[in-house]
């Protein structure tokens, strides 16, 4: 063979060893490649069920703070009516006092004397959750006080509440009836 043939031959057979080392690297670059998109595919796969478990959960916890929510304001008022019935009690104990009476005059004043602590009683249940007489000494005050009446008066200062035809009350700071009063010029 000639030199030329074997110079030929030499650079086809390097060219051969550098095509076979570029199909090596971009072989082994396709593997890695291949690898690292399983990899973020497995990724992806786990990062998609914590989404849903947590997802899940949230639901969960929606739905039993809505039945909560529902349960708390559905027996919002079972303390306050636990605290009524005695103040019940007491009303029936005295309608039932006046069959068979024998003193009508005694039983009278027991009678008053047993409404007296019963409202005593109902007038305490109810500050115990929040609901309060409005004052008769407060100054008048259109927000809890409504004016059926204007008088002359010597005695009170004009704008001052002189009577008081019907006790307003408050639930903490909210009028719940306005008292009915009148004032005087």
């Amino acid at each position: 063979m000639s030199k030329e043939n074997n110079e030929e031959i030499q650079t086809e057979s390097l060219n051969n060893k550098e095509e076979n080392i570029e199909l090596d690297e971009a072989a082994a670059e396709a593997v890695a490649v291949e690898n690292e998109f399983n990899l973020l595919q497995a990724e992806l796969a786990e990062l998609k069920d914590k989404y849903a478990r947590v997802h899940a959960d949230f639901d969960n916890i929606k739905k039993r703070l809505e039945r909560e929510k529902y349960t708390a304001v559905e027996y919002s008022n079972e303390k306050f009516a636990k605290d009524m019935i005695p103040v019940m009690d007491a009303l029936q104990m005295a309608l039932s006092s006046t069959q068979n009476v024998a003193d009508p005059l005694e039983h009278l004043d027991k009678l008053k004397e047993g409404i007296e602590l019963t409202l005593k009683q109902f007038k305490t249940s109810l500050e115990k959750h929040g609901v309060t007489m409005v004052s008769h000494d407060e100054p008048f005050d259109p927000n809890i006080h409504n004016a059926i009446q204007s008088v002359e008066s010597d005695t009170v200062e004009s704008g001052q509440i002189v009577q008081t035809f019907q006790t307003g009350y408050r639930y903490k700071e909210r009028p719940l009836r306005e008292a009915m009063v009148v004032v005087a010029n």
